[in-house]
């Protein structure tokens, strides 16, 4: 079932947020992704429009918009590879006409993903925080 995300699930989406995170960008140092919850919990995940894919009562994955923006999709990683970003996906592409998302140029797997769900890539750039390529991707 996809959801809108409850104030009371913050804690569970930045803690599966964090174990996708660290597995998906083993690249950038584990530290940055730590320093990085605080924000999650008290702006990011707040401050956007996110749903929640709960399976058997259990938060699986989320994704969260801002505007036309994915400005976050993660599946728990024991989940990944059964279907649930790909229905995440498909539920915000319900929801708006185009969808932009920025990914790791590193993060192989991901960017396989997004192609297959109808995203190219249209520009590439530095991620300033971390010094990494990001490519910006578009699916209209």
């Amino acid at each position: 079932m996809i959801r809108l995300f409850k104030p009371q699930d913050i804690a569970k989406l930045v803690e599966l947020w964090y174990d996708a995170s660290v597995i998906a960008h083993d690249f950038i140092e584990k530290n940055y992704w730590e320093e990085k919850k605080k924000e999650m919990t008290e702006i990011y995940i707040p401050n956007s429009e996110t749903y929640v894919y709960e399976q058997a009562g259990q938060i699986i994955g989320f994704v969260s918009l801002l505007e036309n923006y994915i400005a976050a999709i993660f599946v728990a990683p024991a989940q990944q590879g059964k279907g649930v970003g790909k229905a995440l996906m498909q539920f915000v592409k319900q929801q708006r006409k185009t969808l932009t998302l920025g990914v790791y140029a590193k993060n192989i797997n991901s960017i396989a993903f997004y192609k297959k769900q109808g995203f190219v890539v249209v520009e590439e750039k530095i991620d300033e925080p971390t010094g990494e390529q990001e490519l910006v991707m578009v699916c209209s």
